[in-house]
């Protein structure tokens, strides 16, 4: 059996995993709406529901422009400017979460929302995949002891070993995921779960951006998940960034219970009942063969959607560079990523050798 995952005494494993409604900001900052979908996950058969904490500029730079999401292109930045909420806001939905006999579950981005978070005295935090390497926020997150949920997309070994190093004294569920919306069931190699648990000791999930319903999550019991993470909505047709990728509640509950189906069988069962419902090929497909790689349909996101440095302001040539001059940012695929977030002491006090402009990434050869 798979190492477990303990919140509140609660241990989460493969025979008992806790399965994560994800809202994101599908609530658009409306207190209404997201009580009716903290409802519905709850009726759909969630243990926990996941929001996002968003202060637009701990994300990305205003110079970001359009990104390209699943529903469009949009720009992101004043996106996320207009769902920016009072921290009562989260305050409310983790007491109607708790309420409803949920697990209340929250992704910070920068030092200002894990603070805030922190303040509300949640049971278990979230690291996104974008922020495995913000080496300054997995510290912060570290120092309040809580239990973590850390996904690990366009991720390698290595970029995983070194942000699990901030976790050593806390109990850690390494989800595994696919960085693409949606991402294809067949990139999902989830034998990778038995390697990355055996490999780092800790407790395995995935946080699953596939379509299919079931597959995926039914699969991922078999091979030892602890937590199955899946995007959350009322209708595919709402306008939430991530709606059209996710399940509504039907789905979901169909999603719910193929993974206490499958946490009640054996592993063996669940692969051999899959393969004559889907086909082995599929399935095997799906299985993978457990080697940690890029899967395909995130390869070109390597170092382009997680963390890196970026000129708050246009920094001129032979300016000394200043810490409020440099920010810990996405590059969503736009901006030109800039040196390692772990860089973020190193550069400072150093003069710009060229001009950088706002927002771009502050590489080796611009100090």
């Amino acid at each position: 059996m798979a190492k477990g995952f303990t919140i509140n005494g609660t241990v989460y494993d493969a025979r008992n995993p806790l399965i994560i409604a994800e809202l994101g900001t599908g609530h658009g900052a409306d207190g209404d709406k997201a009580r009716e979908l903290i409802d519905a996950a709850a009726g759909a058969g969630a243990d926990c529901v996941k929001v996002q904490m968003v202060y637009a500029d701990e994300i990305l730079h205003p110079n970001t422009g359009e990104v390209l999401l699943p529903g469009g292109r949009i720009r992101l930045y004043d996106t996320f400017k207009r769902l920016e909420v009072d921290t009562r806001f989260y305050d409310d939905m983790k007491t109607y979460t708790e309420k409803r006999g949920l697990l209340f579950l929250c992704t910070p981005f920068g030092p200002k929302s894990a603070a805030e978070l922190a303040a509300l005295k949640p049971a278990v935090l979230k690291i996104a995949s974008p922020e495995l390497n913000y080496t300054s926020l997995l510290r912060q997150v570290a120092s309040y002891k809580l239990p973590v949920l850390l996904s690990s997309g366009v991720s390698m070994l290595a970029d995983i070993e070194t942000a699990l190093e901030f976790f050593a004294a806390v109990d850690v569920c390494l989800l595994h995921c696919v960085t693409a919306y949606p991402a294809p069931e067949r990139d999902y190699n989830l034998r990778l779960l038995g390697t990355l648990g055996a490999v780092f000791g800790v407790a395995v999930g995935v946080s699953d951006h596939s379509l299919d319903s079931t597959l995926v999550p039914a699969l991922a019991v078999a091979t030892g998940a602890a937590a199955i993470e899946k995007h959350f909505c009322l209708s595919r047709d709402d306008p939430g960034l991530d709606d059209p990728i996710a399940l509504p509640p039907t789905e979901f509950k169909r999603m719910s219970a193929a993974v206490r189906r499958a946490a009640g069988m054996e592993a063996i069962a669940v692969i051999e009942e899959l393969s004559r419902e889907r086909g082995r090929e599929l399935v095997e497909t799906v299985l993978g063969d457990g080697v940690k790689r890029l899967a395909p349909s995130e390869q070109a996101n390597y170092e382009r959607t997680n963390r890196s440095l970026h000129a708050l302001r246009d920094i001129a040539e032979g300016e000394v560079i200043r810490a409020d001059m440099v920010g810990v940012l996405r590059t969503e695929k736009v901006l030109r990523p800039g040196l390692p977030p772990s860089w973020e002491d190193r550069i400072t006090g150093r003069r710009a050798r060229s001009f950088i402009p706002a927002g771009e990434g502050i590489r080796l050869e611009d100090i």
